[in-house]
């Protein structure tokens, strides 16, 4: 199929397919924490309850002809639903570029698409849904079974090292200050992290993660003016340090150890 058209016109289609995906993501977002099914009914004004036509549901291009009001109640749709259609298209158009239609581009996209439900769940409703984390650690060894990326030692290492390393930095982190700094959902979510890419991304992961959150999380705690307990899910960093990681993550452990 790639040698059939060129590679702008590939580029193209493989955007516009990762933002209609991303357009399933956004109705996942908003009904997996209120246990609410995604597969029907179909998309509906979150407002009026009023359901979205077919032609105000084309990703990105219908936010911006509406000018991001539903067409029925006027009521104005969050930024997020273009956000997560352009970031999920963005991030299929990487891979891509990368990995070519392969099977480790269908394989990371699909754990990439994880990650973003995740990461905005988490953002919202401070969970991180058992739903996707353990249904994903299966997956993810699966896939080692099946594709060249990660083999299976290295997957199920991951697995381990990653659901462990934070179940004991929690465990002492409570045992120290008799509150709970982590939640089981953050173990769960770096294990299926280490089952899709290996045991190699863990410490990748976390220290990307640890160091995005207190630089964004220091800074969000001077703006809100709150003290150091102020509560920021750590999911989102986990999820977007494990995406760096399968674009830069291995050249970048190769620069440093070189």
């Amino acid at each position: 199929m790639e040698g059939m058209f060129p590679l702008w016109f590939m580029a193209l289609f493989i955007f516009w397919v990762g933002s209609c995906v991303g357009s399933f993501l956004n109705v996942c977002i908003y009904r997996l924490p209120r246990n609410l099914s995604i597969v029907s009914p179909r998309s509906f004004c979150p407002h009026c309850q009023v359901p979205i036509r077919s032609y105000d549901n084309i990703p990105l291009l219908s936010y911006l002809l509406l000018r991001g009001k539903c067409r029925h109640c006027g009521a104005n749709f969050s930024w997020r639903y273009p956000l997560v259609e352009a970031l999920t298209g963005g991030v299929a158009l990487a891979l891509f570029l990368k990995f070519t239609l392969s099977f480790t581009f269908f394989s990371l996209f699909v754990f990439s698409a994880a990650m973003i439900v995740i990461a905005f769940i988490d953002l919202d409703h401070r969970i991180i849904p058992d739903l996707i984390s353990l249904p994903g650690i299966a997956i993810g060894f699966a896939m080692a079974l099946l594709g060249p990326a990660v083999t299976v030692k290295e997957s199920l290492i991951g697995i381990l090292a990653g659901g462990g390393s934070l179940y004991v930095v929690a465990f002492v982190y409570e045992a120290v200050t008799k509150r709970e700094g982590m939640g089981g959902g953050d173990v769960k979510l770096l294990a299926m992290i280490g089952a899709w890419l290996g045991w190699r991304a863990i410490l990748f992961t976390l220290f990307f993660a640890s160091l995005s959150g207190t630089l964004i999380g220091g800074g969000m705690m001077l703006i809100q003016k709150q003290g150091r307990h102020y509560a920021i899910p750590f999911g989102p960093f986990l999820a977007f340090a494990a995406l760096a990681y399968v674009f830069f993550g291995p050249e970048l452990i190769a620069w440093y150890l070189n």
